[in-house]
């Protein structure tokens, strides 16, 4: 099973590089963040005729989630669902094939010290609520998508800089920090040590010709699903070119049907 995670940054703006790539890469499951658009303005007819099913969660303008697989996702299940402020539309999760995936698109907080930052750390205490509320780390659970944070020195080109950001603030990664302790591996580590492997690339600056980014996109794994993976990596070609999202999509094997 290829799973793939990829903030698109509005699926309608980049429609005909999302459709070439998804044509040529055929993952079996696809998670999408950011996707800008209502169910009226899905895509849903021409990812069929690509083979995908889709469970979509969505909105006007911001946000948006949604899993496609080649097979169809089952138990779809939309959001934190604990009575608090979504924030958007933010989580989605779905059993496809042997794995429940789960795929967020954490808040990304604005500027640290305010509101928004404030609100960004309850979401994220929240979302490791909502795992332990609902999942065990001893079930195959794959937790995917645009983190907003880079949880290392190595997964960011300067630290020190990005250190007072809300994408590498302190805080933040001791709430992924927390997220992570439920049980999961950064399924990218389990294959590469290598720093400079970003997956974010400000739009500003030459970032990308520079290499000047951050790991925000991560796919992590319980132990049970962990062990079976065989191979994970970054797409950063899709980075290139003209129009691209300022993500390039990240990339996991596992061995599981």
């Amino acid at each position: 099973m290829l799973l793939a995670s990829w903030n698109i940054n509005s699926i309608r703006a980049r429609h005909e590089r999302f459709m070439r790539w998804l044509t040529a890469r055929q993952p079996d499951v696809l998670c999408l963040q950011e996707l800008k658009a209502t169910e009226a303005q899905f895509p849903f007819d021409a990812v069929a005729e690509a083979g995908y099913k889709v469970a979509f969660h969505g909105q006007k303008t911001y946000n948006g989630v949604a899993i496609l697989a080649k097979t169809e996702p089952e138990d779809v299940r939309l959001g934190l669902d604990d009575g608090g402020d979504e924030m958007g539309a933010r989580v989605i999760s779905a059993r496809v094939g042997g794995l429940r995936v789960v795929n967020v698109y954490v808040v990304n907080g604005q500027v640290v010290g305010s509101l928004k930052y404030a609100a960004k750390l309850e979401w994220m205490r929240r979302l490791r609520a909502y795992l332990d509320a609902r999942h065990r780390s001893s079930e195959k659970l794959v937790l995917c998508g645009d983190f907003n944070v880079a949880p290392e020195p190595r997964d960011v080109e300067r630290p020190e800089e990005w250190a007072s950001s809300v994408l590498f603030h302190a805080d933040v990664r001791d709430a992924l920090r927390h997220i992570l302790d439920f049980g999961f591996e950064d399924t990218l580590r389990l294959h590469t040590q290598e720093a400079g492997l970003y997956s974010w690339w400000d739009y500003r600056k030459l970032s990308f010709p520079k290499n000047d980014g951050l790991r925000l996109d991560l796919i992590l794994a319980t132990p049970p699903a962990a062990r079976f993976c065989t191979a994970a990596s970054i797409d950063r070609t899709e980075r290139k070119g003209v129009q691209p999202s300022d993500h390039a999509p990240v990339l996991a094997t596992f061995d599981i049907v």
